[in-house]
């Protein structure tokens, strides 16, 4: 039997504290101001909404910023099993992650590069991004391989004296499109030989480098995310020494290490998200009558409800012993939990959201609710930062160890 110790899921004052306040500060700041940054955004596409540099103003003020940064030198410090609330609250609120300093993928870079940077690197791109002046992506994946190996990535860095030159074509970039993105942390083979995942380095880029061509903004199930996800080639792209993050043939070791913290906040939003849908189903429900009752006194929809409780409450403690995990033994102890958590939140979520729209009808499946978009995400991340049967692959291969 598995021995955990003495785990404590309690929260702590600190976080209740800062739930309160963070509370607050979306229902009352944040929430009226959706549409107005909407607005200003379509306006002018390239320039940070002035509403949302007063709400980042305001959270500093608060001390509501960088609450997801665990290193105490750069942020709150807080345990993640005492972010994991946050997190939890703001997964329907994609304004307050940007607001707090808390949106991906920008703070997951920041967190590997802290790890991982050298001083001069993080002078140049940490502090300005911990400080909200800029933002960055992630660009690993890659339209003509199967990128879920990361063996099969194709684009190249070439040593040229003090610089790398790389070449290849990227997709599903996020962020690139914010308009305080100024740099991508980009995967590329430094080695045609060798263990398969010693090959590959981590570079830092500069979204205005030469060779640096955007293609395309890319849809999910055909919704355009405003910060975008996109297609880019590189092509004879320069990059000094100097930019390269940890060690060269490092790069896959950074990438997990960066993806393990990524994929447990993923899931601490989508419970989050979760538990709005089952909300919008219990108050939809109730006031929609078919063939003479209610459809909230339908056995299936009153299963799919109970469902919906059962899975939030497994997904949630599968969640916190995670965090609990990373915050009393490390990163590398829980990467088996991991997994576990990122098939079976996102596959719960996605089950509660299919549930709601299904509840809602036509309203469901409209602009009208934000089930259909929820739907839409939480489905391409059965695929993103590791598709389903890759970590099914993972948790069956270490269970065979153990009962050999």
């Amino acid at each position: 039997m598995r021995n955990y110790g003495d785990m404590d899921f309690s929260h702590s004052a600190r976080s209740d504290r800062l739930l309160e306040q963070l509370r607050d500060f979306v229902e009352t700041r944040v929430t009226p101001a959706v549409e107005i940054v909407a607005g200003e955004r379509a306006d002018n596409p390239g320039v940070p909404p002035v509403t949302t540099e007063r709400l980042i103003a305001e959270a500093k003020n608060a001390g509501l910023w960088n609450l997801c940064v665990r290193h105490a030198d750069y942020g709150p410090g807080l345990l993640f099993a005492e972010y994991a609330q946050l997190a939890e609250f703001m997964g329907p609120h994609p304004l307050a992650q940007e607001v707090t300093n808390c949106d991906a993928p920008s703070n997951i870079n920041g967190d590997a590069m802290i790890a991982y940077g050298s001083p001069e690197q993080k002078g140049r791109w940490v502090e300005p991004q911990l400080d909200g002046q800029i933002k960055s992506a992630f660009a690993m994946t890659e339209p003509a391989v199967a990128s879920s190996d990361a063996a099969n990535l194709a684009t190249t860095a070439v040593k040229d004296g003090d610089h790398w030159i790389l070449n290849g074509r990227k997709w599903y970039v996020s962020g690139v499109l914010h308009p305080k993105c100024a740099y991508m942390m980009t995967v590329a083979n430094t080695a045609d030989h060798g263990p398969p995942h010693g090959r590959h380095t981590q570079f830092i880029l500069p979204v205005d480098t030469a060779g640096v061509t955007v293609v395309r903004n890319l849809p999910k199930f055909g919704y355009f995310d405003e910060d975008g996800h996109v297609e880019l080639t590189l092509e004879d792209v320069r990059v000094p020494d100097a930019n390269v993050l940890g060690e060269v043939g490092g790069g896959f070791a950074i990438g997990q290490a960066r993806l393990g913290p990524a994929r447990v906040q993923h899931c601490m939003r989508i419970i989050g998200i979760a538990e709005e849908a089952l909300r919008l189903m219990c108050e939809r429900a109730p006031t929609r009558s078919t063939f003479g009752v209610a459809v909230s006194t339908r056995s299936n929809v009153m299963d799919w409800i109970g469902e919906a409780r059962i899975e939030i409450e497994a997904a949630r403690l599968m969640v916190l012993r995670t965090a609990w995990l990373m915050d009393t033994q490390g990163d590398k102890a829980s990467a088996p939990h991991m997994s576990q958590i990122k098939v079976q939140v996102v596959r719960s979520a996605t089950t509660v959201v299919d549930r709601a729209i299904q509840v809602f009808g036509a309203a469901g499946v409209s602009e009208d609710t934000p089930l259909a978009r929820w739907y839409a995400m939480l489905r391409s991340l059965r695929i993103a930062d590791g598709p389903d049967e890759v970590h099914l692959m993972g948790i069956a291969r270490r269970e065979l160890r153990r009962h050999a």
